[in-house]
C-alpha cells in the first residue's frame, strides 16, 4: 500500500490508538508495528509526529483515502489487534469506530 505522508501519519495514529486501546502494549503488537514500519515505510520519527497532530485532521485524511486503501487499513487493524493472540473488546470498539468514520461497510466481531 503506497501512502503519501499525510496518509501515513493518519494510519500510524490509528494503529497506535488500537495498540493502546486495551491499556497494555503486548510484545506481539510491538512486533506487528515493527513489521508495518518496514512495509509502510515509516520510522519512529513519523510515529512521534503522528502523536502530536490533532485527531480531526486524521479523520479527514482517512475519509479521503481510496476504497482500496481503506480496506487495507481495516485488514492491518485486524492483524495488529490479533497479533497478541487475543482481540480485546476495546480494540474491537476502536476498529468499528474507524470503520464507521471512514465509511466502509464492515463489522468487526470477537469470534
Amino acid at each position: 500500500m503506497k501512502l503519501d505522508i499525510s496518509e501515513k501519519l493518519a494510519v500510524v495514529h490509528v494503529i497506535e490508538s488500537l495498540i493502546m486501546a486495551d491499556g497494555t502494549i503486548h510484545i506481539g503488537e510491538i512486533n506487528s508495528l515493527s513489521r508495518l514500519m518496514h512495509i509502510l515505510d515509516f520510522d519512529s520519527n513519523l510515529l512521534l509526529q503522528a502523536r502530536n497532530l490533532g485527531t480531526d485532521v486524521y479523520w479527514d485524511v482517512l475519509k479521503e483515502m481510496s476504497t482500496d486503501k481503506k480496506k487495507r487499513l481495516v485488514e492491518i487493524l485486524e492483524e495488529v489487534a490479533a497479533s497478541d493472540g487475543f482481540v480485546h473488546e476495546k480494540e474491537i470498539a476502536v476498529m468499528n469506530n474507524v470503520i464507521s468514520l471512514i465509511g466502509i461497510e464492515y463489522q468487526i466481531t470477537n469470534n
